[in-house]
């Protein structure tokens, strides 16, 4: 038991640190994307790219990775929290419903991705709030500032929650999706080109697993797909957590009133698709990262 326990907490431990590394990587695009999909006064008749310039030069290079402290909290349980969630999930799938191949990692990855999110959304409310702040127009002053203010002005701990409902039925589909991918690019792989694409696994040569560049290419091809599908939603959700920061506020209440809201005022490209182009540009190395890491680690920890 004492060995489990110390597997289990080693394999946490690396999720979450696959989960920063993803992250960091790419924290200027997603400060980008919080920009441009709520349409801040400051960068909202520029794109992605001329955003991406502009940013440097109106708070520094450094306000390219706003509201990173914030995230890196959040992510570092969060990818533990996902990965070691999806596993047990497929374990009780399996063996309580007995569903098995494709359909039980849609379900599982659904089901960890949900989870996930619940347990660290007050993190990525007060991650979102910062980000979107410009530089001389700061409401509030760090992390913990961030959490005492939604606490006393939005309705005490149910304000930390504001924009949950998009965000888990978002998470469904895109966190599925995700694993889907990713687990039928790899079998399908294996099956048909064990040898071009597979290798021994480090741990059990009799199992085989992709190559290290396949599986970045997997990672990357299954992250761009749930994000094409779940996109619309991530927009609404940042909509909801920005809350009384935005003027509009009051026509963004629910997830209806909000994509009602969205797509009337901008349209699909300019408004619901809003910034897509850059979140591939983002979704491509993390989900690569995050799943060659998993993969790797689950060699190193003798679980195959």
């Amino acid at each position: 038991k004492k060995l489990f326990s110390l597997v289990t907490f080693l394999f946490l431990f690396w999720q979450g640190v696959a989960g920063c590394c993803a992250k960091t990587t790419t924290a200027p695009l997603d400060r980008v994307k919080i920009l441009l999909q709520a349409h801040n006064h400051h960068y909202k008749h520029l794109g992605v790219f001329s955003t991406l310039c502009a940013v440097p030069k109106k708070e520094g290079y450094l306000g390219l990775y706003k509201g990173n402290g914030a995230m890196m909290i959040r992510i570092f349980p969060y990818g533990a929290i996902q990965f070691m969630a999806f596993d047990q999930y497929k374990k009780v799938i399996k063996k309580q419903l007995g569903i098995s191949g494709h359909v039980h990692r849609l379900m599982a990855g659904s089901m960890a991705g949900i989870t996930a999110v619940i347990c660290t959304y007050p993190l990525d409310m007060v991650r979102v709030r910062l980000a979107f702040q410009v530089k001389g127009e700061h409401k509030y002053m760090g992390i913990i500032h961030a959490f005492k203010m939604i606490y006393t002005k939005e309705g005490g701990f149910s304000g930390f929650y504001r924009g949950l409902m998009p965000t888990v039925v978002g998470m469904a589909p895109y966190a599925g999706f995700s694993f889907f991918t990713f687990g039928t690019l790899k079998s399908v792989g294996l099956a048909q080109a064990p040898n071009l694409l597979g290798r021994p696994s480090l741990d059990n040569p009799e199992v085989l697993v992709l190559k290290t560049h396949v599986n970045l290419l997997c990672g990357g091809i299954a992250g761009a797909i749930a994000q094409t599908i779940s996109y619309p939603l991530d927009v609404t959700r940042r909509r909801m957590q920005l809350g009384a920061v935005l003027p509009d506020s009051e026509k963004c209440l629910t997830m209806v009133q909000t994509l009602k809201y969205v797509y009337q005022q901008h349209g699909i490209r300019r408004g619901l698709y809003r910034g897509l182009s850059l979140n591939y540009i983002r979704c491509v190395p993390s989900q690569a990262v995050a799943f060659t890491t998993y993969e790797l680690m689950k060699q190193f920890l003798h679980l195959n």
